[in-house]
């Protein structure tokens, strides 16, 4: 199908951008396009006009920022598995990155552009609400910060305005922390069935921190809180994993039933921990 007509506007700066998303009603921004094309196509999205920042190449890197790694909202997905810093200090993001689609979609693909699209399906969103990670918004008041767990509003909604640009995406060196990302699909390079982000701090036999982050098992990105209160020891994994699913709300669709998914989480999840805690 072809897209409704819009006009095109290509950002100069972060700041032209804000300007631009301001400008008239009903616009968006371009960044790899692969979320955003295919609705177009569709007619699922009509925008008005698309704001390209393709060009903003001071977007693109992943830097050394003490505690944390700063990753430029535009850097590709391809760049993100490959990234040195980050398989040293944060191998759960570059991992994940891998695991995105195929190569052609890694290559165009951005971090920002995923995580901005708020799709619950995406792998990206529950590994940062995992790490507690941290997005740097730019808008029309200036620069603000916003916790990972609170970006995400619902299917498709995050906590982004109608003038707001995301920017950059700070994530936690992890240490000597285990960490797992595990995802059912359907097909190959498919979106996940059900995905499960853990990291697991451990000393002396017993667990200090734990995070599992769920995908596609609700509107957003799910915290198993439930379930990170459960895992004590490597022994309470079995136990922490059946309880995975008592904060979700699974959607029922062409991939599954929420009731499989709910099983479908609680297998993963204890792959995933286990996987975190040999780690």
């Amino acid at each position: 199908m072809i897209p409704a007509p819009f006009d095109y506007e290509v950002a100069e700066s972060v700041e032209h951008a804000v300007e631009l998303l301001g400008d008239r009603e009903d616009t968006k921004l371009l960044a790899g396009g692969h979320s955003l094309i295919p609705l177009l196509r569709l007619r699922f999205a009509r925008p008005a006009v698309l704001v390209d920042l393709g060009r903003l190449d001071g977007l693109r890197y992943v830097r050394d920022a003490g505690d944390r790694l700063a990753i430029g909202a535009l850097t590709r997905h391809n760049d993100l598995q490959h990234d040195s810093l980050l398989q040293e200090h944060c191998p759960l993001v570059s991992h994940t990155a891998g695991l995105i689609g195929d190569p052609q979609v890694r290559h165009r693909g951005t971090i920002g552009g995923s995580v901005a699209h708020g799709d619950p399906a995406s792998d990206l969103p529950s590994v940062l609400v995992a790490l507690d990670a941290e997005l740097v918004v730019h808008g029309p008041d200036g620069e603000r910060t916003v916790p990972a767990g609170d970006f995400f509003r619902g299917v498709f909604e995050t906590a982004l305005g109608p003038q707001d640009v995301l920017t950059e995406i700070r994530v936690p060196k992890l240490g000597p922390a285990g960490w797992s990302y595990v995802k059912f699909m359907r097909r190959a390079q498919d979106w996940a069935t059900v995905g499960v982000a853990t990291v697991v701090r451990r000393s002396n036999g017993t667990i200090d921190h734990a995070a599992i982050a769920l995908t596609n098992m609700g509107p957003t990105p799910v915290r198993a809180r439930a379930a990170e209160g459960a895992l004590k020891t490597e022994d309470d994994v079995a136990a922490a994993a059946a309880s995975v699913a008592a904060e979700s709300d699974p959607p029922s669709d062409t991939s599954g039933s929420a009731e499989y998914r709910r099983h479908l989480a609680t297998v993963l999840a204890r792959r995933a921990l286990e996987e975190a805690i040999g780690g």
